[in-house]
């Protein structure tokens, strides 16, 4: 069994893919900005308490340089075998977001979140990835970061996930030298709170079908991009 870290745990897809893992018998750390708020899943850790105890919930901000710096040391001495970097924000409202139209705070917290976020968390977390014998890391990205999809849409929110998804993919030509297998995802589009009741996937179909890219995830195929199905997504 593993160990796994899920950002963004508190609902949606990340709720969906802590509930996997643990059912499964992976030992999850499960990190959202207020624990204390997140009712479904410390409503799953009760659940799983008396099984196994593999869920632990944990409070994160991957905003937040103190926030992170307290979760790398709490777990100093840990193993952590996969890394899932799934906490998000929107950027606002999408009418905010165009060509001629830009909140600025909110695209600067988004940018802040999405893609400097899952960066100061696998740096923070580098020495504990390493001590597993397969470590991986998968970012929870989006097709609007795709350079070759014109989708003119949230622009700011878009720009978040370009900006992620040249990172990781840079990323995972270092790291693969040092055994770390990088990769990024999109998860579709699913019926949570960013995607919206019209959305054609449920987060438990799309977090299922991340965990099978996670699964196959290796340093053979790292630093590729994939869809929620297994297919592969073009940059």
């Amino acid at each position: 069994m593993s160990t796994v870290l899920i950002t963004g745990a508190n609902r949606g897809i990340g709720l969906a893919l802590t509930k996997i893992y643990a059912q499964r018998g992976d030992t999850v750390l499960a990190c959202c900005r207020e624990p204390v708020k997140a009712e479904g899943l410390l409503a799953l850790a009760k659940s799983l308490a008396v099984k196994n105890g593999g869920l632990t919930v944990i409070p994160l901000d991957v905003g937040n340089d103190r926030s992170v710096a307290d979760l790398a040391q709490r777990f100093s001495s840990a193993t952590i075998d996969t890394l899932i970097n799934n906490a998000g924000v929107g950027g606002g409202p999408g009418h905010r977001q165009n060509a001629t139209t830009m909140d600025f705070a909110a695209w600067a917290e988004a940018l802040n979140v999405n893609t400097m976020g899952p960066v100061r968390v696998m740096h923070a977390l580098l020495p504990q990835l390493k001590r597993s014998k397969n470590p991986k890391v998968m970012n929870v990205t989006s097709q609007l970061g795709a350079i070759s999809l014109d989708l003119r849409i949230s622009y700011g929110y878009s720009a978040t996930k370009a900006a992620l998804n040249k990172y990781m993919r840079l990323a995972a030509i270092e790291l693969k030298q040092q055994g770390i297998a990088v990769g990024l995802i999109h998860p579709g589009w699913v019926q949570t709170e960013m995607g919206g009741a019209g959305a054609t996937i449920t987060p438990e179909a799309s977090a299922a079908g991340i965990v099978k890219v996670i699964d196959a995830l290796s340093l053979e195929n790292a630093g590729g991009f994939w869809k929620w199905d297994g297919s592969a997504h073009a940059w």
